[in-house]
């Protein structure tokens, strides 16, 4: 997703020691094919945290496809996070660590393999803690890093693997999970993949990657459709028109012109470059690429040309996507009536008016609210929505809409805007999350207890409701109103079509 968005997302997505639960029974142990691993056991659960699904990508290995991990004799110690993925000035390459949290006993359950969000740059597994859903869902849970900006999505010309090192490592880790899901009381025949933002269109791309069928036997996409896309200065003023996917030929361009400017000719070169003279340019790559081996059409292509595995799908967003980034931007420069005006024209041109007729400011509580509205249904709701028709002509489909308005607000934004379901809102209803809110009042534990249990119905069954069909979603809000909602017409896709 867009480098702005990471300034959102990591306000509020950082690095948090979460305090350690006092063991309640024996040290759990497990025994993976790399080696036998130590873990935490709480009330109800165990976890095992920094477990080596690949290498350290460093030295020869940065800007490689991932590689196996090297065997270790005794009992490696799983009781805390391995180490971030560079991100900013914080985060070591020595990064590719996952995390397991799986109810307590031996019972073969479904897993669901956890890809965080983050803008493709910042970000970790271990950000989101998912004893909730393993618990009271009753499935196992894994979360994951991969490589970030530069050292995820480089490219080069010549360069094996140009611009999808951090995808590759997602299927790295699926594999791993498929070799040791049972070693945690997981089902290795029954693994869903799921992510949110950054997350959910790393699980788009895995949807429509050829080298990932076969990985993984459901998805769920939250806030990451492969048909997302952007006009001009619309997700942010600055921003040209684009997608968080790019073409290797653009990727590969960017590394050659960086190795010029950093003094190399070759690739090698720049794999021994020191850390400190890239952080600079972490986020220059932030998209992962296509026309690759990996990724070889573009996912919102793929899509319409039918070419993704079949698998049980559930797919949604937020109901106010994008007033978390009109609140970040009226902070600095507020939105007035001719300013809105003048963003419409910047994103929409001649059709400016038509926008505007459809969306009068006069209708919402200010024009950065009214900004908010147009983007979040041209670059979000209405893409999934139609992202959701086309893979509904080959797989089952389960759409929802996170609706709660009231939902609690992240510290790290500005105070005093009416952000309703913004962007990453429905996340602490999922997962303990660092930075985000932790607490929730008794309505919104209901809520938040309806959907792990309808998301760990999923990933167990493949049905969690009634499969999509045209425009309805299953809506997820505290209210006592109707639990569907017509996609079509809340965000008037019929002038987005």
């Amino acid at each position: 997703m867009p480098r702005i968005s990471a300034l959102l997302i990591g306000a509020f997505l950082t690095a948090l020691a979460l305090p350690a639960t006092p063991a309640v029974a024996s040290t759990p142990v497990a025994v993976t094919d790399a080696g036998t691993v130590q873990g935490t056991a709480h009330d109800g659960y165990r976890t095992f945290q920094g477990i080596p699904y690949a290498a350290p990508p460093t030295g020869d290995l940065r800007w490689r496809d991932p590689q196996p991990v090297t065997p270790w004799s005794g009992v490696r110690d799983a009781t805390a996070p391995g180490n971030r993925c560079p991100q900013g000035t914080t985060g070591d390459e020595d990064c590719l660590y996952l995390n397991v949290t799986a109810p307590q006993g031996a019972k073969r359950r479904p897993v669901v393999v956890w890809l965080h969000g983050g803008s493709f740059t910042g970000g970790a597994g271990s950000d989101y803690d998912p004893h909730r859903m393993a618990v009271d869902g009753d499935v196992v849970v894994v979360t994951v890093n991969y490589r970030l900006g530069i050292y995820g999505y480089f490219g080069y010309p010549g360069l094996a693997g140009s611009g999808d090192f951090g995808l590759a490592d997602q299927q790295a880790a699926l594999r791993w999970v498929r070799r040791n899901a049972a070693a945690f009381g997981g089902d290795p025949t029954n693994v869903t993949l799921a992510g949110q933002s950054a997350g959910g269109m790393s699980v788009c791309s895995q949807l429509t990657s050829p080298s990932a069928a076969g990985l993984f036997d459901k998805a769920i996409i939250q806030s990451g459709s492969c048909l997302i896309d952007y006009p001009k200065a619309l997700f942010w003023p600055t921003m040209p028109a684009g997608s968080p996917w790019t073409s290797r030929a653009a990727v590969e361009s960017a590394g050659s012109t960086l190795g010029t400017a950093l003094g190399c000719t070759d690739v090698d070169c720049l794999r021994h470059k020191p850390a400190a003279q890239l952080v600079d340019h972490l986020g220059q790559f932030a998209k992962p690429a296509y026309d690759t081996p990996l990724l070889p059409t573009e996912p919102a292509q793929a899509l319409r040309e039918g070419r993704f595995q079949r698998v049980p799908v559930l797919q949604g967003g937020t109901r106010d996507e994008h007033r978390g980034f009109a609140a970040v931007l009226n902070l600095g420069h507020p939105i007035t009536e001719q300013g809105y005006h003048d963003l419409l024209v910047q994103s929409f041109g001649d059709q400016a008016d038509a926008v505007a007729e459809r969306y009068p400011a006069s209708d919402y509580p200010s024009p950065a609210v009214a900004w908010a509205t147009v983007a979040t249904d041209r670059i979000w709701s209405c893409p999934t929505l139609a992202g959701d028709r086309l893979l509904a002509r080959h797989i089952p489909v389960y759409a929802y809409e996170f609706a709660d308005r009231t939902a609690p607000v992240s510290a790290g934004l500005p105070p005093g805007f009416p952000y309703g379901a913004y962007h990453a809102s429905e996340l602490p209803y999922l997962f303990d999350v660092a930075g985000l809110p932790t607490t929730l009042d008794a309505d919104q534990q209901q809520l938040a207890a309806r959907m792990i249990r309808d998301w760990a119905r999923f990933a167990t069954t493949g049905h969690p409701w009634q499969r999509f069909d045209d425009s309805e979603a299953h809506s997820f809000t505290t209210d006592d109103g109707p639990r569907t909602v017509d996609l079509d017409d809340e965000h008037n896709c019929d002038l987005w079509t």
